[in-house]
């Protein structure tokens, strides 16, 4: 199919193409407030031709965010919004927030509030015992999924993306490794999977038919006794079946358990060990060989997973890893997926979808190294591009 440069409708959205930047936390909200360091990060992909720009990470609350210095829903966090939504809308593109809660991997210590998990927990990040939420407080979860959404809206954003995946809070839940619960919440997979459920009915109620609803699904948690792939086809059939989504976005792999799993490529082990802080420095040289373990890079590396998707489901599907050049896009295309999500190939050539239209045999300059991980302690980027990079002239969408 070569309509991936066609506008396309999502939901109540219509996109100028298929082609989505995906979520990546930034590193540039020390206040965990937009800065215009933020705002420029994505004016310059959005620039560059996307249809749709992801901004991370949006936590629900401050307990909810990886770190203290991500951006979390409130009122205060309206004003710097609004600029970045407009910045976006400004070069064409339209703007998702991707709404969640880091549960298990939040650090409880960097936030000073405790960290989630279905049952209780030790946390490798901030040495402590994570909590393990009641019914009531679950339920209240859901209400700040809503809370978060509807600052979204306020703030712009034409969409949102509800994060279900690498084992943060909803995606910790659907894992019988992580999940050992006794209530309604635990146990089967019907109970395991029913806040995800929860969240996206609740939001389509909240701004459904206004905002595009797209949910980040893991195909497979990579970790042994963790969700596989035939518990995470039903839980899509379930999310399908209950039309509280508009799109669901594939991935893969545990921010806990097994991030590599998601990136494929170098393992930048020894970037890493720099970075972290003094603790978990430590721990990380005993177990960073196994915890970030090496997956051969290779276009479309998830599509064999998420074709067993696709298969099953007749909602819209974006496909997510290894997606970096126009024959990439071709093949997703050709297997029905709907839309394509591209990261690390936007960080080092923000303007690449201009290059591509401009001419379909471009070769993305990642190399997949994986260096760019590591640097969202200090405002994520590809290291091996210049600062300056204009996007050259007479590239122009207009």
């Amino acid at each position: 199919m070569n309509d991936i440069f066609e506008p396309v409708d999502l939901g109540p959205i219509t996109l100028r193409n298929r082609v989505i930047k995906a979520a990546t936390f930034e590193g540039r909200t020390p206040d965990a407030l937009v800065t215009d360091e933020l705002i420029d990060f994505h004016r310059e992909v959005a620039a560059g031709g996307v249809g749709m720009n992801t901004v991370a990470y949006c936590a629900i609350t401050p307990g909810g965010r990886t770190d203290r210095h991500q951006i979390w829903m409130r009122p205060e966090a309206v004003p710097g919004l609004t600029r970045l939504t407009d910045a976006i809308h400004a070069e064409g593109a339209k703007a998702s927030a991707q709404i969640g809660h880091a549960g298990p991997v939040a650090n409880a210590a960097s936030n000073r509030a405790p960290a989630l998990a279905p049952t209780k927990l030790f946390s490798p990040l901030s040495m402590k015992m994570m909590q393990s939420p009641s019914v009531a407080e679950i339920q209240e979860l859901v209400q700040a999924f809503v809370r978060a959404v509807l600052i979204a809206e306020e703030s712009g954003f034409d969409a949102v993306e509800l994060h279900f995946g690498h084992n943060y809070l909803a995606s910790s839940f659907l894992s019988p490794l992580l999940n050992r619960r006794k209530d309604a919440y635990g146990g089967s997979l019907a109970n395991r999977a029913r806040m995800a459920r929860e969240i996206a009915m609740a939001v389509r109620e909240a701004v459904g038919g206004r905002l595009a609803i797209l949910a980040k699904l893991s195909m497979e948690d990579g970790a042994p006794g963790g969700l596989g792939l035939e518990e995470s086809l039903q839980v899509a059939s379930w999310l399908e079946a209950d039309g509280g989504l508009d799109a669901l976005e594939l991935t893969a792999g545990s921010s806990l358990l097994n991030p590599m799993l998601l990136f494929h490529g170098d393992a930048p082990r020894k970037a890493f060990a720099k970075v972290l802080p003094g603790p978990t420095r430590l721990g990380f040289k005993v177990v960073g060989r196994g915890f970030l373990r090496e997956y051969p890079y290779q276009g479309t590396y998830l599509l064999e997973r998420a074709r067993q998707f696709r298969r099953e489901l007749s909602m819209p599907l974006v496909l997510l890893g290894g997606v970096a050049e126009y024959e990439d896009m071709q093949r997703a295309r050709s297997e029905g997926f709907e839309f394509v999500a591209m990261g690390r190939a936007l960080l080092r050539q923000p303007e690449l979808l201009q290059r591509i239209q401009a001419d379909v045999t471009t070769r993305s300059a990642c190399t997949h190294c994986n260096e760019c991980m590591p640097s969202i302690y200090t405002g994520t980027r590809c290291v091996l591009r210049l600062d300056n990079v204009a996007i050259p002239e007479g590239l122009s969408l207009q």
